[in-house]
């Protein structure tokens, strides 16, 4: 299997992630640059927008409530996914301890 298929099929969804299972310097690095580059060309463009200055105050905050509002979904997805890995590993060890005790030749009492 090529990298690119591992890539594609983990589960992390074609994410840089090393063997401990976070996300690599250099992506983490990668998104916060792209996230602030972006921030930034709104705000520039909100402040030199040929409008009044109330005009540009409302975008302004609306702008302040999207990325408030996407951090907070990103906080909330991050949270929903770390409770269903731990449900998960939870039951993986529940059913792993089933099977270690189980032995199918024993008698029944």
């Amino acid at each position: 299997m090529s990298s690119d298929e591992r890539a594609t099929n983990s589960p992390t969804g074609g994410l840089m992630v090393d063997s401990a299972g976070s996300v690599s310097a250099a992506f983490h690095l990668q998104a916060v640059l792209s996230f602030g580059i972006a921030l930034a060309a709104v705000v520039v463009g909100v402040i030199y927008l040929p409008a009044d200055p109330w005009v540009r105050a409302f975008l302004a905050v609306a702008v302040l409530y999207v990325t408030t509002s996407a951090f907070t979904l990103a906080k909330t997805v991050r949270d929903k996914q770390e409770r269903n890995t731990v449900l998960s590993r939870v039951d993986q060890a529940r059913l792993e301890r089933l099977l270690a005790d189980h032995d199918p030749f024993r008698p029944a009492a």
